[in-house]
C-alpha cells in the first residue's frame, strides 16, 4: 500500500513593523535552509502573506512527525530558527516546531480520485 502523503498548514504572525525585513530574509533563505527542508522531506512549500504580518505556510510530506524531528536535530534549521524567532508575535518555541496548524477540509485530487473510483 502506499503511503497517504499529509498536507499541512499552519500559521504565523510577524510583527508589522519587522515585515519587510522577514520577507527580504526569505527571498531567497539560506541554500542550506532549503537542503534542509527538502532533507526533512517536506515538499510544495509555500508562505502566503495574507496582510498585516499574518502568514500562511502548506506544504506535503510523508511524515510530519518524522519531518519535524529531522529539522529539531538540524543544526541549520537551529541557526535559522533562532535568526527568524524575533519576528514573530506570539510564538513560544521554535516556528519549524510549534506553528498553530490546521486541518485539512477539503483537497480537490483525493475528491477527484474518490469521485472517479466510483465511477
Amino acid at each position: 500500500m502506499a503511503s497517504r502523503s499529509q498536507r499541512i498548514a499552519f500559521r504565523l504572525r510577524v510583527k508589522p513593523d519587522m515585515l519587510d525585513e522577514y520577507l527580504r530574509r526569505h527571498d531567497p533563505i539560506w541554500p542550506e535552509m532549503l537542503e534542509e527542508i527538502a532533507a526533512s522531506g517536506r515538499r510544495n512549500y509555500s508562505i502566503f502573506h495574507l496582510g498585516g504580518g499574518e502568514l500562511v505556510g502548506v506544504y506535503e510530506t510523508d511524515d510530519d512527525e518524522a519531518s519535524q524531528a529531522y529539522l529539531a536535530k538540524s543544526e541549520v534549521a537551529a541557526r535559522w530558527e533562532e535568526s527568524m524567532a524575533p519576528f514573530f508575535v506570539d510564538q513560544e518555541g521554535r516556528a519549524d516546531q510549534d506553528a498553530e496548524t490546521f486541518p485539512e477540509v477539503f483537497h480537490l485530487e483525493s475528491q477527484l480520485r474518490a469521485a472517479r473510483a466510483d465511477n
